[in-house]
C-alpha cells in the first residue's frame, strides 16, 4: 500500500549525546531514504542533533527506533518527538541542513 498525501505526516526528532562529528547526520539521511521519507538534518549549536521527517505514521516509527540507536561512534542519550507542521518542501528528498 503506497502512502497518499493524507496519510503523511511529518516529525521532529531531536537526538542528545555524543551526536556531532560522527556521521549522524548522514546515518539519519540514509535511514531516512532506506524508509522512504522526506525531511532533513542539521547540527544545532546546543550539540544536539535536528531531524525532521515527512512519511507515513508508521515508517516514521521505525525511523525512531533507529535514530535511538544512532551510526557506529555516536552515543545516543535521548530522542525527543514533537509534531510538526508539514513542509511541502521536504516531502520528497532528504537533505542535510548547515
Amino acid at each position: 500500500m503506497e502512502d497518499t498525501p493524507q496519510a503523511r505526516e511529518s516529525r521532529r526528532y531531536f537526538i542528545s549525546g555524543m551526536v556531532q562529528g560522527v556521521g549522524y547526520r548522514y546515518f539519519a539521511m540514509r535511514l531516512a531514504q532506506r524508509f522512504g521519507l522526506g525531511g532533513y538534518a542539521r547540527n544545532l549549536p546546543d550539540g544536539r542533533v535536528e531531524v525532521y521527517a515527512v512519511g507515513s505514521a508508521s515508517k516514521l516509527q521505525e525511523f525512531r527506533k533507529e535514530l535511538a540507536r544512532g551510526p557506529h561512534g555516536a552515543s545516543v542519550a535521548s530522542v525527543a518527538e514533537e509534531e510538526a507542521a508539514l513542509n511541502p518542501k521536504f516531502e520528497r528528498g532528504f537533505s542535510i541542513e548547515h
